[in-house]
């Protein structure tokens, strides 16, 4: 097993939220952010001075929802043209367009001018997760595990890669999230008994939706209440970006309450055109709006289990990922399509697969005592088609597939029909991204060129938006620099009085500065910054 050196970090990272972890005194550290949360909301968001990444995003989400971006994991390494992306486009208040070679490309207002962005915005997310760890640690962080769904295809998993370079980490592997958190589970059942100096076998299963989880429960909600608003005030707010963002937040917000409660209300003042919305939802309601949901998480269970060959009853243990799985409702079904067993809880389950993605990336690294191998299935069959195009995918004809490359047979001897035999060897590596290779059983040689159709960033692309992205991160370091200032310049006029004449003129120059110095960076900024503290901290 290769080794990396330096500090390692496992990353789980979700379409809502993520969540990042560190392996530190023979144990895995999941750590908070500056907010002191333990997962950090998965979205972006663009001003016209600053771009903002996780909770200080979300919060402003419902004020500016045109320029906030989240749901990523629904458009990376996809296809403009994708039914699934057509489809969540209406529901996102952000705007998709296609790009170069199909590519979805995120428009949003930015500075002042339009811009577009792909990976760059997956990319934002690691970065806050990297300077999260990087912060919890004290050291620069290179390395890291990085969770994905187990349905992912060839593209969306190389598109993660790309977007963990662009973010300046190298990605040591690329982890399925049930597969995490199996690895997290059975480092907590073996704790006692010394697990480290064994080794964890793992095959979990792996199931073929990539298109279900808690946004699909809220927008059950969402279109629920949309009619109940349309209803009792005749009103349609589906065109109304801002009351749609309002009304999710809120029902956002009322699913997880039912989690642990009957019946909770949700409250909206002047939702639409100065009316509000205030109503009651029961859990019952919640149940029968998503049971088809629900009873569709069941059925992905049952095809894995007949997938594998396996019969319920030789499950040992029952695991939960995602913070769907704390939905009663849930766990009532799985329950009882375990013939009662015990669900195992043992672990926050929106941080199993960050913790597992941590002990794997101990593993990696060469921490002591540290020792993981994990034997995985394929996301979904491959196939060959008249031997030159490769498809991945459960579809009964070549065409509902994904077409993940091509290739041509090349320097063949000219001999009779059927005399000539071509070997294809399908491989999959460590990350779940296929490699094909074709070998001419006569010469013993490959006799194939691919062109590869993943859509794939290019080195030169990758560098450009490492570059875009550390410009950004400038940005970002000079406005928030600059934000300080002014927040301790303002805080100086609560203690006027105790200055002296001098001291005030120090304060006023600084107020003068900020005014005319917009272009000043950040060294500058901290420069100032400095001195005034100098003058005011000793009176403070």
């Amino acid at each position: 097993m290769a080794k990396w050196k330096g500090p390692a970090i496992g990353i789980d990272l979700g379409t809502t939220s993520s969540c990042v972890g560190v392996w530190r005194n023979g144990r895995v550290e999941i750590i908070p952010n500056d907010q002191g949360n333990r997962t950090t909301p998965s979205y972006v968001a663009f001003t016209a001075t600053e771009w903002f990444n996780g909770d200080a995003a979300k919060k402003q989400v419902a004020m500016n929802p045109v320029n906030n971006v989240f749901d990523m994991k629904r458009l990376i390494g996809r296809r403009f043209s994708d039914p699934s992306v057509q489809s969540d486009m209406k529901l996102w208040p952000f705007k998709v367009v296609a790009g170069a070679g199909d590519k979805p490309m995120v428009m949003v207002n930015y500075r002042g001018e339009e811009e577009q962005f792909s990976a760059e915005i997956t990319s934002m997310v690691l970065t806050e997760m990297k300077e999260i760890a990087e912060a919890h640690i004290g050291s620069t962080v290179k390395n890291a595990v990085v969770t994905v769904p187990a349905c992912f295809n060839d593209s969306q998993r190389q598109a993660t890669r790309d977007a963990g370079a662009i973010s300046g980490l190298n990605v040591m592997r690329v982890i399925n999230e049930p597969t995490a958190a199996a690895i997290a589970y059975a480092l907590r059942q073996e704790s006692q008994q010394h697990w480290r100096e064994e080794r964890a076998h793992l095959r979990p299963w792996r199931p073929p939706d990539c298109h279900l989880g808690g946004e699909d429960f809220d927008n059950r909600m969402v279109n629920h209440f949309v009619q109940e608003f349309k209803r009792r005030q005749r009103m349609d707010i589906s065109s109304d970006l801002r009351a749609l963002r309002r009304l999710r937040i809120a029902c956002e917000l009322a699913k997880r309450a039912l989690s642990s409660i009957a019946q909770t209300t949700i409250e909206i003042d002047s939702l639409y055109e100065g009316m509000d919305l205030y109503t009651t939802v029961t859990r019952a309601r919640f149940n029968k709006l998503n049971m088809d949901l629900f009873a569709k998480c069941m059925e992905l269970v049952e095809k894995c289990l007949h997938d594998a060959k396996m019969h319920k009853s030789s499950v040992h243990d029952v695991v939960q990922v995602g913070g769907s799985t704390r939905i009663p409702k849930v766990q009532e079904l799985l329950q009882d399509l375990f013939n009662g067993k015990e669900l195992h809880c043992s672990i926050n389950p929106d941080e199993s697969a960050a913790y597992g993605a941590t002990v794997l990336a101990a593993s990696l690294s060469g921490e002591d005592n540290v020792n993981v191998q994990v034997h995985d299935i394929t996301v979904s069959r491959s196939g060959d088609r008249w031997w030159h195009d490769v498809y991945e995918g459960e579809g009964a004809r070549t065409e509902d597939n994904s077409l993940l490359g091509k290739f041509e047979l090349s320097g063949i001897p000219l001999v009779a029909r059927g005399v000539p035999q071509i070997t294809v060897c399908f491989e999959i590596d460590v990350d779940g991204i296929l490699n094909v290779s074709v070998v001419d059983k006569v010469t013993g040689q490959s006799t194939i060129t691919v062109t590869t159709d993943k859509g794939q960033l290019s080195k030169e692309e990758i560098e450009k938006m490492m570059q875009d992205v550390e410009e950004y991160k400038v940005h970002k370091r000079k406005m928030d620099a600059r934000n300080a200032l002014e927040d301790y310049v303002e805080s100086m006029h609560i203690i006027a009085s105790k200055l002296s004449a001098d001291d005030k003129k120090c304060v006023e120059d600084a107020i003068n500065w900020l005014d005319s110095n917009e272009l000043a960076d950040t060294d500058e900024i901290k420069g100032k910054m400095k001195d005034l503290k100098g003058i005011c901290d000793p009176i403070l």
